[in-house]
């Protein structure tokens, strides 16, 4: 069976995809009080978030074994959001604000 006819070939291989510009409309626009906390998150390292949620990994174990329960499970619902953080002060060095 010929290459042309088979059933694997793909019949729009050979248009070419040119790039496209992303679609940036006005209501997509962010606001001045979120530029500001970006440019503000961006100038933190990014491993003070990882730092900060071992540290509260670590209080909350120690917490536990101290038999403090109630504090324990409070500090450590901590490293989530921190670790959280982190990732959108990574992704807003990587991308920047628009």
């Amino acid at each position: 069976m010929p290459a042309a006819t088979s059933s694997n070939t793909n019949p729009a291989e050979h248009v070419p995809l040119a790039p496209t510009a992303p679609v940036r409309r006005a209501e997509h626009n962010e606001g001045s009080f979120t530029r500001v906390i970006e440019q503000q998150t961006a100038k933190v390292p990014s491993h003070v978030f990882l730092g900060a949620s071992l540290l509260a990994m670590t209080v909350s174990a120690l917490l536990e074994l101290k038999g403090k329960r109630r504090a324990s499970r409070f500090v450590g619902q901590w490293p989530a959001p921190l670790l959280l953080m982190g990732v959108y002060n990574k992704l807003v060095k990587s991308f920047g604000t628009q």
